[in-house]
């Protein structure tokens, strides 16, 4: 039981000291670098003529 509880531990601690770094930066690339081109497409696309119904 106690080998099962530190193997997963083991995981645990791997999983995120090799993920961490990763997630933190494409959160940062993410949300500082791509949020104008993103907001923009968004913009464009909820704007755009196609989207409006015609009667």
């Amino acid at each position: 039981m106690l080998l099962l509880l530190f193997i997963v531990f083991l995981i645990q601690f791997l999983t995120y000291w090799i993920f961490d770094p990763l997630a933190s930066f494409l959160e940062y690339f993410l949300a500082i670098r791509l949020f104008p081109v993103i907001a923009l497409i968004v913009f464009v696309w909820l704007f755009s003529g196609k989207n409006i119904y015609k009667n």
